[in-house]
C-alpha cells in the first residue's frame, strides 16, 4: 500500500490539477485580465488660468478588478490653445480662458474615457462695460461694447466673449427690440424694426468662480 506520504503527495498533485483546469477553464491559461473602462478623475475639473493639473486614469476589467492605470496611458485634450496636456503624465495647463468646457480624453489598449476641465481667471475684483454710453440710430442701427475684467496680480482681461449680456428699459424689463449677441468679441447690439427711441440698459453679468459680476451700461436710441 502506499506510504502516507505518498498519499499526501498525489492528493497535492490532483488538487493543484484541479485548480488549474479551473483556472484554464474561466480565463484561459495564463490568461491577463483585459480593460473594459478608463475613468478619468477628477471627471470635471476647475482650474485656475495659468496653473496645471495632473489627472489621473483607473481601469475597469473584466475579471472586475480595478487599478489605477499608471503606465501605458495616452492623453489627449480638444482645445489645446486653451488646455493642453502631457499626452504622457496627464498634466493639463490653463492657457486661456474657457467658455466652454475642454474635453480630455485618456486611452488605453483601444478603450478610452473622458472628463472636462474649465480653465477660470484667478481673483476676479470686477468687471467693467466699455464705452459707458453709445447713442445710435434706431431702427437698424447697430453699435458694440466690450466687457473688461480686472483681476489681482494680471492685466485687465477683455471677457466679452464669456459674460452674459441683456438690455433692459428703466423698469429693468427685457427690451424686444434690441439685440445684444453672445458669445462674441465685441459684443453687438442690434435694433430691429420694433425697436423704440429712448434710453435704455446694457448689462453684463459673469459668474467666473462662483461670484456673481455685473455691470452696466447706457444705450440711447434716436
Amino acid at each position: 500500500m502506499p506510504s502516507t506520504k505518498r498519499k499526501l503527495q498525489l492528493l497535492a498533485a490532483f488538487t493543484g490539477l484541479l485548480l488549474l483546469a479551473g483556472l484554464v477553464g474561466c480565463h484561459g491559461f495564463f490568461q491577463n485580465a483585459q480593460l473594459t473602462t478608463i475613468t478619468v478623475s477628477p471627471a470635471s475639473a476647475q482650474i485656475q488660468l495659468g496653473t496645471n493639473l495632473t489627472m489621473s486614469a483607473s481601469g475597469t476589467f473584466d475579471d472586475g478588478s480595478h487599478r489605477a492605470l499608471s503606465s501605458g496611458v495616452f492623453w489627449s485634450s480638444d482645445d489645446n490653445t486653451t488646455a493642453p496636456i502631457n499626452s504622457s503624465t496627464g498634466v493639463v495647463m490653463g492657457l486661456a480662458i474657457t467658455s466652454t468646457p475642454v474635453t480630455i480624453t485618456a486611452s488605453a489598449s483601444g478603450i478610452s474615457g473622458t472628463a472636462t476641465v474649465s480653465v477660470n481667471p484667478g481673483n476676479v475684483t470686477g468687471i467693467t462695460i466699455q464705452p459707458s454710453s453709445r447713442t445710435i440710430t434706431a431702427p437698424g442701427g447697430t453699435t458694440t461694447y466690450t466687457c473688461m475684467a480686472s483681476i489681482t496680480g494680471m492685466s485687465n482681461l477683455d471677457v466679452s466673449g464669456l459674460v452674459t449680456w441683456t438690455v433692459t428699459d428703466n423698469t429693468g424689463a427685457t427690451v424686444t427690440g434690441i439685440t445684444a449677441s453672445q458669445g462674441q468679441i465685441p459684443m453687438t447690439v442690434t435694433t430691429l424694426s420694433t425697436a423704440v427711441p429712448g434710453t435704455y440698459n446694457v448689462n453684463a453679468s459673469w459668474d467666473p468662480n462662483g461670484v456673481t459680476f455685473t455691470t452696466t451700461a447706457q444705450l440711447i436710441l434716436q
